[in-house]
């Protein structure tokens, strides 16, 4: 897989995986983590956002619901600052992501798609290493062996990244979105090839990390996931976004 340094997420240096720490980009806690304010994409003729409007604060971790197409991957790549929105805004903790100076808001996104942003040839321990000085992060060799151990690969550190299964492959990509202390995370379908300790595994990382004051967006087909892992369910339909309730209900689907 190639894999281009300018679509991943620069450094925020900053001291452990999950706990909460200081981070000389975060920026002041008065400003929401996520601001979309009528974000508009077209690809062709097909308008895919039609003004999403959103706003996550701090320690929130929302769900996003949506049919195939409907738009959930765009958005969540224009979020992170990987597609330029044809209209709109879109600002990370009070920085503007898509005009001049947008670096220092991707510095604060972490991004793990649906594929994984791996080096197939490099070992995990490599993989997490290349990203930690891409980063800049501090203290690499034990950061990296934090975020192994909190996605359960200590034992494969040293294997190859083609050589594990998908579901692991997801793991270690969601140790790599997370290893430089993001203030956001967005997460596409993260629970897809997981089996069941997998996916509790996440869910509590999850839980931790809104703990420490963060915030993730992710999105899912599944009712149960959002149930288990978000505190606010969003649905994209037709180009529109909706926050219809505060809680999430069995038939969200």
């Amino acid at each position: 897989m190639t894999i281009n340094p300018a679509d991943t997420a620069p450094p925020a240096a900053d001291e452990g995986v999950v706990a909460a720490v200081a981070n000389p980009l975060a920026p002041s806690g008065g400003e929401p983590a996520l601001l979309l304010a009528g974000v508009r994409k077209d690809y062709g003729d097909r308008a895919v956002l039609r003004g999403v409007n959103l706003q996550l604060t701090r320690g929130e971790v929302a769900a996003l619901f949506g049919d195939n197409g409907a738009g959930k991957t765009t958005l969540l790549r224009i979020a992170a600052g990987l597609t330029r929105p044809d209209a709109g805004e879109v600002r990370i903790g009070g920085r503007t992501a898509h005009r001049r100076g947008g670096g220092a808001a991707r510095r604060l996104v972490g991004f793990a798609g649906h594929q994984p942003l791996l080096y197939n040839d490099l070992s995990c321990r490599e993989n997490l290493l290349f990203y930690a000085r891409l980063h800049r992060v501090r203290d690499a060799p034990g950061r990296i062996a934090a975020a192994l151990a909190q996605v359960n690969l200590s034992e494969r550190a040293d294997r190859r990244a083609g050589t594990l299964s998908h579901g692991m492959q997801k793991r270690l990509d969601m140790a790599r979105a997370m290893l430089h202390r993001p203030l956001l995370l967005l997460l596409d379908e993260p629970e897809s090839g997981l089996d069941a300790a997998s996916a509790d595994t996440l869910g509590r990382l999850l839980g931790e990390w809104a703990a420490a004051g963060r915030t993730a967006l992710l999105t899912t087909h599944r009712s149960e996931t959002g149930q288990a892992w978000a505190d606010r369910a969003l649905r994209l339909s037709r180009g529109r976004l909706t926050d219809s309730y505060d809680g999430l209900s069995d038939d969200y689907d």
